[in-house]
């Protein structure tokens, strides 16, 4: 019986052509490869899609990376700790491969605004923040620096003052507004001996964050020689050309390495917690436990029962940490100080 001539019930498996299909009939399988002879490397740059990174740390062996597909979106910022491999050569146009981003000791994070509850990763693997205020033009503002100190608490990260352009002023109390907080203070204006700040950043990795115009650039200068035209070679990502948009780390002549940070025009604390800013301080961590519930630690008449009014002789350090987190709950405009721009650098 012909074709044209059979009804559709007289039709059995027979009659189906399967065509086969063009890829591999081998099932896929959600095993990764495991890299062994993957190689350590640290991130120092990133540029569109590409990592600048520096095999076990060492400024003299830099590669340029992309990130291997089975990493997917995984974020890979300056400071951390990756694995590579491919072509480890270094030469130009050599591209290697991130297979692995091992995980972070310390994460310094933002949010545009504390509204936002998306988090943006700054630095990685940082065991410092050097918050660099200005104390003239621009003038300098308090809530800067006690965003910036309650973002280091909560990421792991050590928080040290860095005070610029001291020959501008006949004399400062600006320091002074940070007592009890045990916070370092240091001196890095145009006339002050670079010394005390090298060996506190010598042999560690230290991120630098602070207003435009405070001499950010300048200090990184004195400490890093010709810093700026070493970006491109360290890194080897896009011209070299310094732009303030991307982090970059750059090596100290005697060990160690500064992160220089790019501009924002806020740092929101959206995703930090009074809590969290209270277990960076380990006399005062263990007392919250007997806060009730929903404490914000401010006292009263916020929080009448809150337990950091019951330590004995506590009085100044608590209210030092309570006005880092009024600093936390606000969001006032610190980043706008007068004759500047808004950016932050």
């Amino acid at each position: 019986m012909s074709r044209q001539g059979r009804s559709s019930a007289s039709y059995d498996e027979s009659d189906v052509r399967v065509r086969p299909g063009k890829a591999s009939s081998r099932p896929r399988t959600k095993t990764r490869p495991q890299h062994a002879d993957a190689e350590a490397a640290m991130v120092v740059a990133v540029d569109r899609g590409r990592w600048g990174c520096v095999l076990d740390g060492d400024a003299d062996r830099r590669i340029v990376a992309m990130r291997a597909r089975e990493l997917g979106r995984t974020p890979i910022v300056v400071g951390d700790q990756v694995d590579v491999v491919g072509d480890l050569t270094g030469r130009p146009d050599s591209l290697a491969r991130i297979v692995r981003v091992t995980e972070r000791s310390t994460v310094l994070r933002r949010t545009a605004d504390d509204t936002d509850p998306f988090e943006r990763i700054v630095v990685a693997n940082a065991q410092q923040l050097f918050i660099v205020v200005a104390l003239a033009d621009p003038p300098p503002r308090t809530g800067f620096v006690e965003r910036a100190m309650v973002a280091a608490y909560a990421g792991g990260l050590e928080p040290i003052l860095v005070l610029t352009k001291r020959d501008l002023v006949a004399e400062s109390e600006f320091a002074s507004a940070f007592d009890g907080l045990d916070l370092k203070i240091l001196y890095a204006g145009i006339d002050d001996p670079m010394e005390p700040v090298l060996e506190i950043l010598n042999h560690r990795l230290t991120a630098l964050i602070g207003h435009s115009g405070v001499g950010k650039s300048t200090m990184v200068n004195r400490l890093v020689p010709d810093a700026y035209r070493a970006v491109g070679e360290v890194s080897g990502v896009g011209k070299g050309k310094h732009t303030s948009t991307q982090s970059v780390a750059l090596p100290l002549p005697e060990g160690g390495w500064v992160i220089d940070t790019p501009g924002v025009r806020s740092f929101g604390l959206a995703h930090i917690t009074p809590d969290d800013v209270i277990a960076s301080f380990t006399d005062l961590a263990g007392a919250i436990e007997d806060c009730p519930r929903g404490c914000t630690h401010l006292g009263p008449p916020a929080d009448p029962e809150c337990a950091l009014d019951q330590l004995p002789g506590a009085e100044r350090r608590v209210s030092a940490i309570r006005t880092l987190l009024t600093a936390l709950i606000s969001n006032d405009s610190w980043s706008k100080p007068s004759g500047s721009s808004g950016e932050v650098k």
